[in-house]
Protein backbone atom coordinates (compact mmCIF):
# COMPACT_ATOMS: atom_id res chain seq x y z
CA UNK A 1 0.00 0.00 0.00
CA UNK A 2 1.36 3.16 -1.06
CA UNK A 3 2.44 5.21 2.18
CA UNK A 4 2.36 9.12 0.30
CA UNK A 5 -0.15 11.28 -2.18
CA UNK A 6 2.63 10.51 -5.14
CA UNK A 7 2.49 13.34 -7.75
CA UNK A 8 2.90 12.04 -11.60
CA UNK A 9 6.32 14.18 -13.14
CA UNK A 10 4.45 16.91 -15.43
CA UNK A 11 5.10 15.54 -19.09
CA UNK A 12 6.22 17.98 -21.98
CA UNK A 13 5.97 16.93 -25.60
CA UNK A 14 8.94 15.01 -26.96
CA UNK A 15 11.16 17.26 -28.72
CA UNK A 16 11.46 15.99 -32.41
CA UNK A 17 14.97 15.29 -33.42
CA UNK A 18 15.86 16.55 -37.27
CA UNK A 19 18.12 13.85 -38.39
CA UNK A 20 20.45 16.16 -40.09
CA UNK A 21 23.43 15.22 -42.27
CA UNK A 22 25.92 14.21 -39.42
CA UNK A 23 24.33 13.91 -36.44
CA UNK A 24 24.16 11.38 -34.06
CA UNK A 25 20.71 10.53 -34.33
CA UNK A 26 20.69 10.02 -38.16
CA UNK A 27 23.88 7.63 -37.81
CA UNK A 28 22.36 5.53 -35.67
CA UNK A 29 19.07 5.42 -37.45
CA UNK A 30 20.44 4.88 -40.81
CA UNK A 31 22.71 1.77 -39.00
CA UNK A 32 19.69 0.38 -37.62
CA UNK A 33 18.04 0.46 -41.11
CA UNK A 34 21.12 -1.35 -42.66
CA UNK A 35 21.09 -4.15 -39.37
CA UNK A 36 17.27 -4.66 -39.88
CA UNK A 37 17.28 -5.30 -43.83
CA UNK A 38 19.97 -7.77 -43.17
CA UNK A 39 17.87 -9.40 -40.80
CA UNK A 40 14.51 -11.61 -41.11
CA UNK A 41 12.47 -11.63 -37.91
CA UNK A 42 10.36 -14.20 -37.02
CA UNK A 43 7.44 -12.60 -35.13
CA UNK A 44 4.98 -14.58 -32.48
CA UNK A 45 2.01 -13.67 -31.16
CA UNK A 46 1.90 -13.09 -27.40
CA UNK A 47 -0.44 -13.98 -25.26
CA UNK A 48 -0.10 -14.27 -21.66
CA UNK A 49 3.39 -13.99 -21.37
CA UNK A 50 4.27 -16.80 -23.89
CA UNK A 51 5.72 -16.14 -27.11
CA UNK A 52 3.33 -18.79 -29.20
CA UNK A 53 4.36 -19.70 -32.77
CA UNK A 54 1.90 -21.48 -34.85
CA UNK A 55 4.42 -22.62 -38.15
CA UNK A 56 1.51 -20.64 -40.72
CA UNK A 57 3.91 -18.17 -41.56
CA UNK A 58 3.46 -14.83 -43.73
CA UNK A 59 5.59 -12.47 -44.53
CA UNK A 60 6.44 -9.20 -44.39
CA UNK A 61 7.49 -7.36 -47.31
CA UNK A 62 8.38 -3.08 -47.50
CA UNK A 63 5.71 -1.64 -49.46
CA UNK A 64 8.53 0.51 -51.38
CA UNK A 65 10.75 -2.90 -51.73
CA UNK A 66 8.04 -5.72 -52.38
CA UNK A 67 10.82 -8.14 -53.78
CA UNK A 68 12.41 -7.78 -50.07
CA UNK A 69 11.49 -9.62 -47.13
CA UNK A 70 11.71 -7.99 -43.72
CA UNK A 71 10.64 -11.70 -41.70
CA UNK A 72 7.58 -13.56 -40.84
CA UNK A 73 4.88 -13.76 -38.28
CA UNK A 74 2.68 -16.60 -36.76
CA UNK A 75 -0.70 -16.18 -38.15
CA UNK A 76 -3.30 -17.16 -35.57
CA UNK A 77 -6.47 -18.97 -35.31
CA UNK A 78 -9.81 -18.87 -33.67
CA UNK A 79 -8.11 -20.96 -31.01
CA UNK A 80 -5.47 -17.89 -30.37
CA UNK A 81 -8.77 -15.49 -30.21
CA UNK A 82 -9.99 -17.50 -27.20
CA UNK A 83 -7.09 -18.14 -25.47
CA UNK A 84 -6.00 -13.93 -25.37
CA UNK A 85 -9.52 -13.52 -24.09
CA UNK A 86 -8.98 -16.34 -21.14
CA UNK A 87 -5.30 -14.46 -20.48
CA UNK A 88 -6.49 -11.07 -20.27
CA UNK A 89 -9.76 -12.36 -17.58
CA UNK A 90 -6.65 -14.29 -15.74
CA UNK A 91 -4.96 -11.53 -15.60
CA UNK A 92 -7.70 -8.92 -14.46
CA UNK A 93 -7.50 -9.36 -11.07
CA UNK A 94 -3.91 -8.62 -9.98
CA UNK A 95 -3.70 -6.25 -12.49
CA UNK A 96 -6.78 -4.02 -11.49
CA UNK A 97 -5.60 -4.18 -8.00
CA UNK A 98 -1.92 -3.03 -8.73
CA UNK A 99 -1.47 0.82 -7.03
CA UNK A 100 -1.91 2.92 -9.50
CA UNK A 101 1.64 3.95 -9.19
CA UNK A 102 2.83 0.82 -9.96
CA UNK A 103 0.71 0.50 -13.40
CA UNK A 104 1.44 4.03 -14.35
CA UNK A 105 5.04 3.91 -13.88
CA UNK A 106 5.45 0.90 -15.92
CA UNK A 107 3.96 3.15 -18.91
CA UNK A 108 6.71 6.25 -17.79
CA UNK A 109 9.76 3.90 -18.09
CA UNK A 110 7.79 2.60 -21.35
CA UNK A 111 8.21 5.81 -22.81
CA UNK A 112 12.19 6.20 -21.47
CA UNK A 113 12.82 3.38 -23.03
CA UNK A 114 10.76 4.02 -26.36
CA UNK A 115 12.55 7.76 -26.60
CA UNK A 116 15.92 6.29 -25.72
CA UNK A 117 17.48 2.83 -26.41
CA UNK A 118 14.48 1.95 -28.47
CA UNK A 119 14.44 5.13 -30.65
CA UNK A 120 16.44 4.01 -33.82
CA UNK A 121 14.42 0.74 -33.93
CA UNK A 122 11.14 2.12 -33.31
CA UNK A 123 11.73 4.64 -36.30
CA UNK A 124 13.53 1.76 -38.32
CA UNK A 125 10.79 -0.39 -38.15
CA UNK A 126 8.10 2.29 -39.09
CA UNK A 127 10.19 3.57 -42.00
CA UNK A 128 10.72 -0.28 -43.10
CA UNK A 129 7.45 -1.97 -42.50
CA UNK A 130 4.77 1.10 -43.47
CA UNK A 131 6.85 3.33 -45.63
CA UNK A 132 7.27 6.03 -43.85
CA UNK A 133 10.01 8.85 -44.26
CA UNK A 134 12.38 9.54 -41.40
CA UNK A 135 10.23 12.69 -39.99
CA UNK A 136 7.22 10.73 -40.41
CA UNK A 137 8.46 7.56 -38.48
CA UNK A 138 9.77 10.13 -36.26
CA UNK A 139 6.83 12.16 -35.23
CA UNK A 140 4.57 9.27 -35.05
CA UNK A 141 6.53 6.24 -33.66
CA UNK A 142 8.97 7.92 -31.28
CA UNK A 143 7.39 11.10 -30.39
CA UNK A 144 3.77 10.37 -30.37
CA UNK A 145 3.54 7.03 -28.90
CA UNK A 146 6.20 8.17 -26.02
CA UNK A 147 4.01 11.64 -25.38
CA UNK A 148 0.87 8.98 -25.25
CA UNK A 149 2.52 6.75 -22.34
CA UNK A 150 3.53 9.88 -20.58
CA UNK A 151 0.63 11.97 -20.54
CA UNK A 152 -1.73 9.34 -20.34
CA UNK A 153 -0.18 9.08 -16.59
CA UNK A 154 -0.41 12.70 -16.00
CA UNK A 155 -3.95 12.43 -16.96
CA UNK A 156 -4.37 9.60 -14.81
CA UNK A 157 -2.99 10.82 -12.26
CA UNK A 158 -5.60 14.02 -12.48
CA UNK A 159 -8.45 11.81 -12.91
CA UNK A 160 -7.76 10.21 -9.58
CA UNK A 161 -7.03 13.24 -7.72
CA UNK A 162 -10.59 14.40 -8.72
CA UNK A 163 -12.64 13.73 -5.72
CA UNK A 164 -16.25 14.79 -4.19
CA UNK A 165 -17.26 17.34 -1.62
CA UNK A 166 -17.93 16.02 1.88
CA UNK A 167 -19.69 17.84 4.73
CA UNK A 168 -18.83 17.11 8.45
CA UNK A 169 -19.76 13.69 9.59
CA UNK A 170 -19.07 12.38 6.39
CA UNK A 171 -16.52 10.97 4.09
CA UNK A 172 -17.07 11.01 0.47
CA UNK A 173 -15.11 9.40 -1.79
CA UNK A 174 -14.86 8.47 -5.83
CA UNK A 175 -13.28 5.62 -7.10
CA UNK A 176 -12.45 5.19 -10.52
CA UNK A 177 -12.72 1.46 -10.90
CA UNK A 178 -11.37 -0.64 -14.38
CA UNK A 179 -14.39 -1.94 -16.88
CA UNK A 180 -15.96 -5.66 -15.87
CA UNK A 181 -14.29 -7.87 -18.22
CA UNK A 182 -11.60 -7.38 -20.69
CA UNK A 183 -10.83 -4.45 -23.65
CA UNK A 184 -10.40 -5.40 -27.20
CA UNK A 185 -8.26 -3.28 -29.12
CA UNK A 186 -8.02 -3.42 -32.94
CA UNK A 187 -5.43 -0.50 -34.12
CA UNK A 188 -4.57 0.26 -37.57
CA UNK A 189 -1.31 0.45 -39.94
CA UNK A 190 -0.81 4.08 -40.70
CA UNK A 191 0.37 5.23 -36.59
CA UNK A 192 2.71 2.73 -35.06
CA UNK A 193 1.64 5.80 -32.07
CA UNK A 194 -2.02 4.41 -32.51
CA UNK A 195 -1.16 1.37 -32.23
CA UNK A 196 0.70 1.44 -29.12
CA UNK A 197 -1.91 3.87 -27.75
CA UNK A 198 -5.24 2.09 -28.41
CA UNK A 199 -4.31 -0.93 -26.04
CA UNK A 200 -2.46 0.99 -23.50
CA UNK A 201 -4.67 3.70 -22.62
CA UNK A 202 -7.29 0.80 -21.04
CA UNK A 203 -4.76 -1.15 -18.84
CA UNK A 204 -3.29 2.09 -18.00
CA UNK A 205 -6.23 2.33 -16.18
CA UNK A 206 -6.53 -1.16 -15.00
CA UNK A 207 -7.89 -3.25 -17.99
CA UNK A 208 -6.80 -6.15 -19.40
CA UNK A 209 -6.57 -6.40 -23.31
CA UNK A 210 -7.02 -8.41 -26.71
CA UNK A 211 -4.63 -6.23 -29.38
CA UNK A 212 -5.22 -7.24 -32.75
CA UNK A 213 -2.71 -5.09 -34.91
CA UNK A 214 -2.99 -4.52 -39.10
CA UNK A 215 -0.78 -7.01 -40.75
CA UNK A 216 0.46 -4.60 -42.41
CA UNK A 217 2.38 -2.90 -38.72
CA UNK A 218 2.74 -6.68 -37.28
CA UNK A 219 6.50 -5.39 -37.66
CA UNK A 220 6.39 -2.43 -35.21
CA UNK A 221 4.23 -3.62 -33.43
CA UNK A 222 6.62 -6.97 -32.07
CA UNK A 223 8.76 -3.54 -31.16
CA UNK A 224 6.22 -1.93 -29.38
CA UNK A 225 5.65 -5.04 -27.11
CA UNK A 226 8.89 -5.69 -26.56
CA UNK A 227 9.38 -2.12 -25.60
CA UNK A 228 6.20 -2.82 -22.51
CA UNK A 229 7.99 -5.95 -21.82
CA UNK A 230 11.24 -4.56 -20.79
CA UNK A 231 9.27 -2.18 -18.62
CA UNK A 232 7.63 -4.79 -16.84
CA UNK A 233 4.04 -5.02 -18.07
CA UNK A 234 2.62 -8.23 -15.99
CA UNK A 235 1.68 -11.20 -18.47
CA UNK A 236 -1.61 -11.29 -19.46
CA UNK A 237 -2.36 -7.30 -19.44
CA UNK A 238 -2.07 -6.84 -23.37
CA UNK A 239 -2.42 -10.21 -25.23
CA UNK A 240 -0.99 -9.46 -29.18
CA UNK A 241 -2.53 -12.08 -31.34
CA UNK A 242 -2.05 -11.94 -35.10
CA UNK A 243 -5.76 -13.32 -36.19
CA UNK A 244 -8.41 -12.25 -38.88
CA UNK A 245 -10.62 -9.25 -38.07
CA UNK A 246 -14.09 -10.44 -38.36
CA UNK A 247 -13.45 -13.53 -36.34
CA UNK A 248 -11.60 -11.69 -33.59
CA UNK A 249 -14.44 -9.30 -33.48
CA UNK A 250 -16.85 -12.09 -33.58
CA UNK A 251 -15.59 -14.59 -30.80
CA UNK A 252 -15.05 -11.10 -28.39
CA UNK A 253 -18.13 -9.70 -29.08
CA UNK A 254 -20.02 -12.72 -28.49
CA UNK A 255 -18.47 -13.31 -24.96
CA UNK A 256 -20.41 -11.81 -21.91
CA UNK A 257 -17.04 -10.35 -20.42
CA UNK A 258 -16.57 -8.22 -23.60
CA UNK A 259 -16.84 -4.61 -21.96
CA UNK A 260 -15.16 -2.26 -24.60
CA UNK A 261 -13.44 -1.48 -28.10
CA UNK A 262 -10.79 0.61 -28.67
CA UNK A 263 -11.04 0.75 -32.64
CA UNK A 264 -8.92 2.68 -35.31
CA UNK A 265 -10.38 1.88 -39.04
CA UNK A 266 -12.93 1.91 -41.49
CA UNK A 267 -16.78 3.59 -41.05
CA UNK A 268 -18.17 0.65 -41.97
CA UNK A 269 -16.09 -2.22 -40.04
CA UNK A 270 -16.66 0.35 -36.65
CA UNK A 271 -20.90 0.63 -37.52
CA UNK A 272 -20.80 -3.49 -38.28
CA UNK A 273 -19.28 -3.56 -35.13
CA UNK A 274 -21.75 -1.45 -33.69
CA UNK A 275 -24.12 -3.12 -34.90
CA UNK A 276 -23.36 -6.82 -33.89
CA UNK A 277 -22.49 -5.20 -30.34
CA UNK A 278 -26.07 -4.34 -30.25
CA UNK A 279 -27.21 -7.19 -31.10
CA UNK A 280 -25.46 -9.12 -28.39
CA UNK A 281 -26.52 -6.53 -25.63
CA UNK A 282 -28.20 -8.53 -23.30
CA UNK A 283 -24.93 -11.26 -23.54
CA UNK A 284 -22.66 -9.33 -21.27
CA UNK A 285 -22.04 -8.37 -18.03
CA UNK A 286 -22.60 -4.84 -18.76
CA UNK A 287 -22.97 -2.24 -21.29
CA UNK A 288 -19.38 -1.73 -23.25
CA UNK A 289 -17.74 1.18 -24.05
CA UNK A 290 -17.74 1.42 -27.92
CA UNK A 291 -14.85 3.69 -28.78
CA UNK A 292 -13.67 4.41 -32.48
CA UNK A 293 -12.03 6.79 -34.58
CA UNK A 294 -12.86 5.72 -38.12
CA UNK A 295 -11.94 8.47 -41.06
CA UNK A 296 -12.31 11.45 -42.78
CA UNK A 297 -12.96 13.02 -45.76
CA UNK A 298 -10.80 16.51 -44.18
CA UNK A 299 -11.28 19.23 -46.19
CA UNK A 300 -9.02 22.93 -46.64
CA UNK A 301 -11.57 25.75 -47.69
CA UNK A 302 -9.33 29.38 -49.05
CA UNK A 303 -11.13 32.75 -48.81
CA UNK A 304 -10.07 35.18 -51.70
CA UNK A 305 -8.15 36.64 -48.66
CA UNK A 306 -6.15 33.28 -47.89
CA UNK A 307 -2.13 33.90 -48.51
CA UNK A 308 -1.47 31.78 -51.24
CA UNK A 309 2.19 30.59 -50.51
CA UNK A 310 0.67 29.54 -47.36
CA UNK A 311 -2.30 27.76 -48.59
CA UNK A 312 -0.16 25.49 -51.36
CA UNK A 313 2.26 24.48 -48.57
CA UNK A 314 -0.67 23.74 -46.28
CA UNK A 315 -2.04 21.40 -49.43
CA UNK A 316 1.69 20.09 -49.74
CA UNK A 317 2.18 18.86 -46.78
CA UNK A 318 -1.22 18.16 -45.68
CA UNK A 319 -2.67 15.84 -48.57
CA UNK A 320 0.75 14.37 -49.63
CA UNK A 321 2.55 13.57 -46.29
CA UNK A 322 2.73 9.77 -45.28
CA UNK A 323 1.26 9.76 -48.95
CA UNK A 324 -2.18 10.67 -47.96
CA UNK A 325 -2.37 7.28 -45.84
CA UNK A 326 -3.92 9.74 -42.30
CA UNK A 327 -7.56 10.24 -41.49
CA UNK A 328 -7.10 13.32 -41.16
CA UNK A 329 -4.86 14.22 -44.96
CA UNK A 330 -6.35 17.25 -46.92
CA UNK A 331 -8.60 15.36 -49.68
CA UNK A 332 -10.85 17.90 -50.85
CA UNK A 333 -10.04 21.61 -50.89
CA UNK A 334 -11.99 24.61 -52.48
CA UNK A 335 -10.27 27.07 -54.09
CA UNK A 336 -11.64 30.87 -54.74
CA UNK A 337 -11.05 32.42 -58.51
CA UNK A 338 -9.24 35.31 -57.82
CA UNK A 339 -6.05 32.73 -56.25
CA UNK A 340 -6.54 29.57 -58.37
CA UNK A 341 -4.00 30.56 -61.37
CA UNK A 342 -1.64 31.61 -58.56
CA UNK A 343 -2.58 28.46 -56.39
CA UNK A 344 -2.03 26.26 -59.36
CA UNK A 345 1.42 27.25 -60.56
CA UNK A 346 2.79 27.18 -56.79
CA UNK A 347 1.14 23.68 -56.07
CA UNK A 348 2.70 21.93 -59.58
CA UNK A 349 6.09 23.39 -58.93
CA UNK A 350 6.02 22.44 -54.99
CA UNK A 351 4.66 18.95 -55.72
CA UNK A 352 6.35 18.29 -58.49
CA UNK A 353 9.74 18.76 -56.66
CA UNK A 354 8.64 15.71 -54.46
CA UNK A 355 12.00 12.87 -54.46
CA UNK A 356 9.73 10.03 -54.16
CA UNK A 357 11.26 6.39 -53.35
CA UNK A 358 12.18 4.44 -50.68
CA UNK A 359 12.25 6.05 -47.17
CA UNK A 360 16.01 4.61 -46.21
CA UNK A 361 17.16 7.81 -48.36
CA UNK A 362 16.44 10.21 -45.94
CA UNK A 363 15.93 12.44 -49.54
CA UNK A 364 12.78 11.25 -50.08
CA UNK A 365 9.71 13.42 -49.16
CA UNK A 366 6.97 10.75 -50.75
CA UNK A 367 7.34 6.94 -50.60
CA UNK A 368 5.04 3.74 -51.32
CA UNK A 369 1.34 3.15 -50.55
CA UNK A 370 0.83 -0.42 -48.16
CA UNK A 371 -0.16 -2.93 -50.23
CA UNK A 372 -1.56 -4.02 -53.11
CA UNK A 373 -5.08 -3.43 -52.10
CA UNK A 374 -4.61 0.12 -51.46
CA UNK A 375 -2.59 1.14 -54.78
CA UNK A 376 -5.05 -0.88 -56.93
CA UNK A 377 -8.47 0.92 -54.99
CA UNK A 378 -6.47 4.41 -55.61
CA UNK A 379 -5.71 3.66 -59.28
CA UNK A 380 -9.03 3.02 -60.19
CA UNK A 381 -9.99 6.24 -58.97
CA UNK A 382 -7.74 8.33 -60.81
CA UNK A 383 -8.52 6.00 -63.55
CA UNK A 384 -12.01 6.54 -63.39
CA UNK A 385 -11.03 10.52 -62.47
CA UNK A 386 -8.99 10.65 -66.36
CA UNK A 387 -11.97 8.30 -68.47
CA UNK A 388 -14.39 10.93 -66.98
CA UNK A 389 -12.40 14.03 -68.07
CA UNK A 390 -11.37 15.17 -64.98
CA UNK A 391 -8.13 18.04 -65.45
CA UNK A 392 -5.50 15.85 -63.84
CA UNK A 393 -3.11 18.94 -62.39
CA UNK A 394 -0.41 16.89 -61.61
CA UNK A 395 0.50 13.55 -61.13
CA UNK A 396 -1.96 10.72 -62.21
CA UNK A 397 0.65 8.52 -62.62
CA UNK A 398 1.48 4.92 -61.02
CA UNK A 399 4.29 1.75 -60.95
CA UNK A 400 4.48 -1.43 -58.86
CA UNK A 401 7.30 -2.79 -60.54
CA UNK A 402 9.71 -2.23 -57.21
CA UNK A 403 6.73 -1.14 -54.75
CA UNK A 404 3.48 0.48 -54.55
CA UNK A 405 3.84 3.83 -55.62
CA UNK A 406 1.66 6.07 -56.92
CA UNK A 407 2.53 9.79 -57.83
CA UNK A 408 1.07 12.54 -56.07
CA UNK A 409 -1.87 13.37 -57.30
CA UNK A 410 -4.16 16.56 -57.94
CA UNK A 411 -7.66 16.82 -59.71
CA UNK A 412 -9.71 19.96 -60.46
CA UNK A 413 -13.46 19.01 -60.74
CA UNK A 414 -16.21 21.49 -62.04
CA UNK A 415 -18.86 19.44 -59.99
CA UNK A 416 -17.96 20.04 -56.38
CA UNK A 417 -20.07 16.65 -55.88
CA UNK A 418 -17.75 14.46 -57.66
CA UNK A 419 -17.07 11.25 -56.41
CA UNK A 420 -12.82 12.42 -55.24
CA UNK A 421 -14.63 14.70 -53.59
CA UNK A 422 -17.08 12.92 -51.24
CA UNK A 423 -16.16 9.73 -50.61
CA UNK A 424 -12.70 8.71 -48.43
CA UNK A 425 -9.79 7.57 -50.81
CA UNK A 426 -7.20 7.19 -48.35
CA UNK A 427 -3.96 7.62 -50.39
CA UNK A 428 -2.13 10.78 -52.41
CA UNK A 429 -5.08 12.31 -54.19
CA UNK A 430 -6.19 15.92 -53.44
CA UNK A 431 -9.33 17.15 -55.46
CA UNK A 432 -10.03 20.80 -55.70
CA UNK A 433 -13.00 22.41 -57.07
CA UNK A 434 -12.58 26.11 -57.63
CA UNK A 435 -15.48 28.53 -56.94
CA UNK A 436 -16.60 32.28 -57.29
CA UNK A 437 -14.59 33.95 -55.02
CA UNK A 438 -17.94 36.41 -54.36
CA UNK A 439 -19.74 33.22 -52.96
CA UNK A 440 -17.83 32.05 -50.17
CA UNK A 441 -20.52 31.83 -47.62
CA UNK A 442 -22.23 29.88 -50.22
CA UNK A 443 -19.21 27.74 -50.77
CA UNK A 444 -18.76 26.72 -46.53
CA UNK A 445 -22.00 25.64 -46.94
CA UNK A 446 -21.19 23.23 -49.29
CA UNK A 447 -18.01 21.95 -47.55
CA UNK A 448 -20.47 21.35 -44.97
CA UNK A 449 -22.98 19.38 -46.44
CA UNK A 450 -20.41 17.84 -48.90
CA UNK A 451 -19.15 14.80 -46.23
CA UNK A 452 -21.04 12.22 -43.93
CA UNK A 453 -17.56 13.15 -42.10
CA UNK A 454 -16.83 15.43 -39.67
CA UNK A 455 -13.13 14.47 -38.30
CA UNK A 456 -10.29 17.52 -39.36
CA UNK A 457 -10.66 20.61 -41.21
CA UNK A 458 -8.98 24.49 -42.48
CA UNK A 459 -9.82 27.58 -43.18
CA UNK A 460 -6.89 29.69 -45.18
CA UNK A 461 -8.32 33.68 -44.52
CA UNK A 462 -6.39 36.89 -43.83
CA UNK A 463 -10.08 38.31 -43.22
CA UNK A 464 -10.89 37.87 -39.69
CA UNK A 465 -14.37 37.85 -40.53
CA UNK A 466 -14.13 35.53 -42.83
CA UNK A 467 -12.25 33.10 -40.02
CA UNK A 468 -14.91 33.74 -37.72
CA UNK A 469 -17.59 33.16 -40.27
CA UNK A 470 -15.87 29.90 -40.82
CA UNK A 471 -15.30 28.77 -37.47
CA UNK A 472 -19.23 29.63 -36.82
CA UNK A 473 -20.76 27.61 -39.65
CA UNK A 474 -18.34 24.60 -39.80
CA UNK A 475 -19.32 24.31 -36.36
CA UNK A 476 -19.92 20.12 -36.81
CA UNK A 477 -17.83 19.56 -39.83
CA UNK A 478 -14.30 18.94 -37.90
CA UNK A 479 -13.56 17.85 -34.67
CA UNK A 480 -10.15 18.93 -34.98
CA UNK A 481 -10.37 22.58 -36.90
CA UNK A 482 -7.31 24.10 -37.97
CA UNK A 483 -6.80 28.24 -38.68
CA UNK A 484 -4.32 28.99 -41.37
CA UNK A 485 -2.48 25.69 -41.04
CA UNK A 486 -2.82 22.28 -42.92
CA UNK A 487 -5.59 19.64 -40.96
CA UNK A 488 -2.88 16.87 -39.96
CA UNK A 489 -0.54 16.45 -37.46
CA UNK A 490 -2.16 16.93 -33.80
CA UNK A 491 -0.04 16.51 -31.14
CA UNK A 492 -0.96 14.77 -27.80
CA UNK A 493 -2.19 17.22 -25.26
CA UNK A 494 -2.60 20.20 -27.70
CA UNK A 495 -4.69 19.57 -30.29
CA UNK A 496 -6.36 16.13 -28.52
CA UNK A 497 -7.71 14.48 -31.72
CA UNK A 498 -10.86 12.96 -32.94
CA UNK A 499 -13.91 14.08 -34.69
CA UNK A 500 -17.83 13.16 -34.71
CA UNK A 501 -20.68 12.22 -37.50
CA UNK A 502 -19.06 9.82 -39.34
CA UNK A 503 -15.87 9.64 -38.34
CA UNK A 504 -15.73 7.87 -34.98
CA UNK A 505 -17.12 8.53 -31.60
CA UNK A 506 -14.46 11.82 -30.98
CA UNK A 507 -13.32 10.49 -27.94
CA UNK A 508 -10.67 12.65 -27.97
CA UNK A 509 -7.16 10.67 -28.04
CA UNK A 510 -4.22 12.37 -25.94
CA UNK A 511 -6.69 13.96 -23.58
CA UNK A 512 -7.92 12.14 -20.40
CA UNK A 513 -11.73 12.57 -22.09
CA UNK A 514 -10.52 9.08 -23.55
CA UNK A 515 -8.81 7.76 -20.53
CA UNK A 516 -12.50 8.05 -18.75
CA UNK A 517 -13.71 6.15 -21.14
CA UNK A 518 -12.02 3.39 -19.70
CA UNK A 519 -13.06 3.43 -15.90
CA UNK A 520 -16.57 2.97 -13.69
CA UNK A 521 -16.72 5.48 -11.37
CA UNK A 522 -17.58 4.48 -7.87
CA UNK A 523 -18.99 6.74 -5.39
CA UNK A 524 -18.35 5.47 -1.55
CA UNK A 525 -19.86 7.65 1.31
CA UNK A 526 -19.46 6.96 4.91
CA UNK A 527 -20.87 8.07 7.91
CA UNK A 528 -19.18 8.64 11.34
CA UNK A 529 -22.04 8.73 13.52
CA UNK A 530 -25.05 7.16 11.91
CA UNK A 531 -28.73 8.69 12.68
CA UNK A 532 -30.45 5.54 15.45
CA UNK A 533 -33.87 6.87 14.85
CA UNK A 534 -35.82 7.20 11.99
CA UNK A 535 -37.82 10.15 13.02
CA UNK A 536 -36.94 13.33 11.41
CA UNK A 537 -37.36 16.53 13.19
CA UNK A 538 -40.24 17.30 11.14
CA UNK A 539 -42.67 14.87 12.64
CA UNK A 540 -42.63 16.41 16.02
CA UNK A 541 -46.23 17.71 17.35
Amino acid sequence: MSAGFFQVPRPVNEPVLQYLPGSPERQQLQQMLRQLKQQQWDIPMFIGGREIRTGHLQAIHPPHEIHHTLGFYHKGNTTHIEQAITAALAAKKQWEHFGWEDRLAIFLKAAELLTGPYRALINAATMLCQSKNVFQAEIDAACELGDFWRFNAYFAWEIYQQQPISVQGVWNRTEQRPLEGFVVAITPFNFTSIAGNLPSAPAMMGNTVVWKPANTQIYSAWVIMQVLREAGLPDGVINLIYTDGAETAKICFAHPDFAGIHFTGSTAVFQSMWRTIGANISTYKSYPRIVGETGGKDFVVAHASADPLALVTALSRGAFEYQGQKCSAASRAYIPSNLWPRVKLLLQEQVNSFAIGSPEDFRNFFNAVIDQAAYDKLVGYIERAKADGIEVVTGGTSDRSVGYFIAPTILRVDDPHYVTMCEELFGPILTIFVYDENRYEEVLTLVDRTSPYGLTGSVFAQDRAAIRLATEQLRHAAGNFYINDKPTGAIVAQQPFGGSRASGTNDKAGSAINLLRWVSPRAIKETFVPPRDYRYPFMEA
